[in-house]
């Protein structure tokens, strides 16, 4: 079974940074599939659509894809930790929103829809001021 827990959520002022991390479990206990798999990040504000931010595969593919954060928001992975990160720079305030990392099994070729993932942590959450 996937578990993941998400960390380092905060308060921070406009122009600050944050660093997100995922740590997963569970993910590469099926043989079915071999070893792979493909983890997401996605936010959502109060009001709003969940919006799907970034994906990484353990192949090494890291893309970031929201056109909000493009730019200032770096995702990565650390395969020997099963760890996946998002380093969050430049923060403005509609950033503000509880923050999920999401994760399967498998490689996805092209941005994961939230559909497709089979795991999410629990958020944590953002606060960005002004």
């Amino acid at each position: 079974q996937v578990q993941l827990v998400e960390s380092g959520g905060g308060s921070v002022q406009a122009g600050g940074s944050l660093r997100l991390s995922c740590a997963a479990s569970g993910l590469t206990s099926s043989t079915y599939t071999m070893g792979t798999y493909t983890m997401g990040w996605f936010r959502q504000s109060p009001g709003k659509a969940r919006e799907g931010i970034a994906y990484t595969r353990n192949d090494g593919t890291a893309v970031v894809y929201a056109d909000s954060v493009k730019g200032r928001f770096t995702v990565s992975q650390d395969n020997a930790k099963m760890t996946l990160y998002l380093q969050m720079n430049r923060l403005k305030p509609e950033d503000t929103a509880v923050y999920y990392c999401a994760a399967r099994g498998g490689w996805h070729f092209g941005v994961p829809p939230a559909s497709w993932y089979a795991a999410w942590g629990p958020g944590t959450q953002v606060t960005v001021s002004s």
